[in-house]
């Protein structure tokens, strides 16, 4: 087999999972197009492992151990990202991104003594103090 059909194939799974990455808005299929373009990855990695070995005298199969560690991080990352998702949907209510991108805690304007001007200085009176 020519080595250019699995470089096609995953330069497709990898523009796939980039246009998911990039239009999707919610973040299961984020990560669900991370997971695709990952693999893409893998196969690329194997069909260059294929196609040194035929060539090399020593068949070390690097690629199938980067492989294997690829998927040990792939696995990782999606039981930490799902984690991440399960938590932020519980507590907001939705797994939209464009609605997670402000995730600061608004401060109520509806004080008529003044008290908000204080509470807005306050946190960076905190950072300075920090710094």
């Amino acid at each position: 087999m020519h080595l250019a059909y699995p470089a096609v194939l995953s330069a497709l799974l990898f523009c796939t999972g980039l246009y998911g990455v990039l239009a999707r808005r919610n973040a299961i299929l984020v990560l669900m197009s991370v997971e695709l373009m990952l693999n893409a990855v893998n196969l690329n990695l194997v069909a260059f492992d294929v196609w040194l070995s035929k060539t090399a005298q020593d068949t070390l199969h690097s690629g199938q151990a980067l492989t294997l560690f690829t998927i040990a991080i792939a696995a990782a990352e999606i039981g930490i990202g799902l984690a991440i998702v399960l938590a932020v949907h519980r507590n907001r209510g939705t797994a939209d991104i464009d609605k997670l991108r402000d995730t600061a805690e608004h401060v109520d304007d509806d004080d008529s003594d003044g008290d908000s001007e204080t509470a807005r200085s306050e946190p960076a009176e905190k950072a300075e103090a920090t710094a």
